[in-house]
């Protein structure tokens, strides 16, 4: 790893000043980002209007005392341990720190140069304390919980002023099946900068601790596909095979044109498993998962609409477990067995509604009330956002992430290509065939294609 470069604390280049001065101008409630990363501003976005993070914030809080995670990924801390280890006397040698957090944020070792470690400890970037963004702001640990790839966090760009003396980069260990974090690695210098490779080692780091992951993901799949013959042989009820994301490892004929995907197509590998092309089949698998996993002998049923259906269809879950962790479930279709699942409206727990959105008009962040947006299309690895300021480049990774921020805030996913805003439909316009068009209310009156997949949930929601 590269020397690092030791800063003056009391001065600031052109870049950094830009940085600050747009910092002061966001914490005073100013919405203009000019000379600010997208992921940053993104980030301080999220900690001013998502989190309310208090900007003067001095010191990280307390982390919660309660482990919620599998077991299974002890195992992938262990070994981000042992490569943060390895690395403690380089580090030191450069006046840093090498931290691991779990997936909440909480800071569970420490490794590194021990002056740095003291003045780390006066703002508790120690064990025990939290660093998610919700608790302590931007910062390369909380930020890195919620990127796909490393991070990293320069002086001022940290959200709390405190912190703008350090400079941070953290990657995310992601489950491989669910893509939810597992671990955080984490370099931090106090007063330094961090040497350009430091990007590129922590990727690394990642992948190959996710490898263990993989190689844990194929067994479940193998053991799913187990539990699936074995439910085949004692059921004629149409059965599939569902990992905890809500991804199919493997569906009967019946089950496969239920679900819009193949049938009799094992897929035991995450990198390769089908999508449903169902959301609420995958919300409801999702929240199976969460269930069996607190507790061992749940058993769930629910109702929804499959492909070609209109009317609801029952389906039941049935948790599988190997070595003590959940793989997944076996779904039943037309049987109802087991506690019932909320019901979207219903009791269940609502995940935090996005107040805006985020999106990109050159070098200038954009922030979006939702009633400005019309509808979102992909195109290729961009969403492209129809708004009333115009056409703009969303800040969301791919369509299905938007989706999924969107589901509950009246934005519908009515073709793979597009997800529109329901309130922003004018018309609605049926051709010759059966295929509906969805005439937006934007400038150009476009019309949205919907798939014939999803015009039973468009009729639904539009109530037609």
């Amino acid at each position: 790893m590269a020397q690092l470069r030791r800063l003056d604390p009391t001065s600031r280049t052109d870049g950094e000043a830009t940085v600050y001065g747009a910092w002061e101008r966001f914490v005073r409630g100013e919405d203009d980002l000019r000379g600010v990363r997208p992921e940053i501003a993104i980030s301080w976005q999220r900690c001013r209007d998502q989190y309310r993070v208090d900007p003067h914030l001095a010191e990280a809080p307390v982390a919660v005392a309660k482990v919620d995670h599998a077991l299974e990924h002890d195992v992938v801390i262990a070994e981000l341990g042992f490569r943060a280890a390895s690395l403690e006397h380089e580090v030191s040698n450069l006046g840093g720190i090498v931290t691991i957090t779990d997936a909440s944020g909480r800071v569970l070792a420490q490794w590194g140069d021990q002056a740095t470690r003291t003045v780390a400890a006066k703002a508790n970037l120690a064990p025990w304390f939290c660093w998610a963004e919700g608790a302590t702001g931007t910062n390369g640990m909380g930020t890195a919980l919620m990127s796909y790839t490393p991070v990293l966090i320069r002086r001022a760009e940290h959200w709390c002023q405190a912190f703008h003396d350090w400079t941070c980069a953290g990657v995310a260990v992601r489950d491989v099946v669910t893509r939810e974090p597992v671990a955080v690695l984490n370099i931090s210098c106090w007063r330094r900068e961090l040497p350009a490779t430091v990007g590129a080692w922590l990727g690394n780091a990642a992948k190959m601790t996710q490898r263990t992951l993989r190689l844990r993901a194929k067994d479940d799949g193998g053991e799913l596909m187990a539990a699936f013959n074995h439910a085949r042989s004692r059921s004629a009820a149409a059965l599939a095979a569902v990992d905890p994301a809500g991804r199919v490892v493997l569906a009967d004929d019946a089950a496969g044109v239920l679900l819009g995907i193949p049938g009799s197509t094992p897929a035991p590998d995450p990198a390769v498993r089908w999508k449903p092309e169902l959301p609420e089949f995958i919300r409801a698998a999702q929240y199976a998962a969460k269930q069996a996993a607190r507790n061992p002998d749940w058993v769930g049923s629910t109702q929804i609409f499959t492909r070609l259906a209109n009317e609801p269809t029952s389906i039941s879950f049935q948790p599988v477990f190997l070595s003590g962790h959940l793989v997944g479930n076996i779904v039943s279709f037309g049987v109802s067995e087991g506690d019932p699942l909320p019901r979207a409206g219903g009791d269940a727990p609502l995940g935090a509604q996005p107040r805006r959105m985020v999106a990109t008009r050159e070098n200038r962040m954009v922030l979006l009330r939702l009633p400005e947006v019309s509808f979102a299309q992909s195109d290729g690895n961009d969403v492209w956002l129809s708004t009333d300021q115009g056409r703009l480049r969303s800040a969301s990774p791919g369509l299905d992430r938007l989706e999924a921020e969107l589901s509950d805030s009246g934005f519908l996913r009515v073709h793979r290509q597009y997800v529109v805003n329901l309130s922003r439909i004018q018309e609605v316009e049926r051709r010759f065939k059966g295929e509906l068009f969805l005439v937006m209310d934007d400038q150009a009156q476009t019309m949205v294609p919907v798939s014939r997949r999803n015009t039973p949930a468009v009729r639904r929601a539009l109530q037609i």
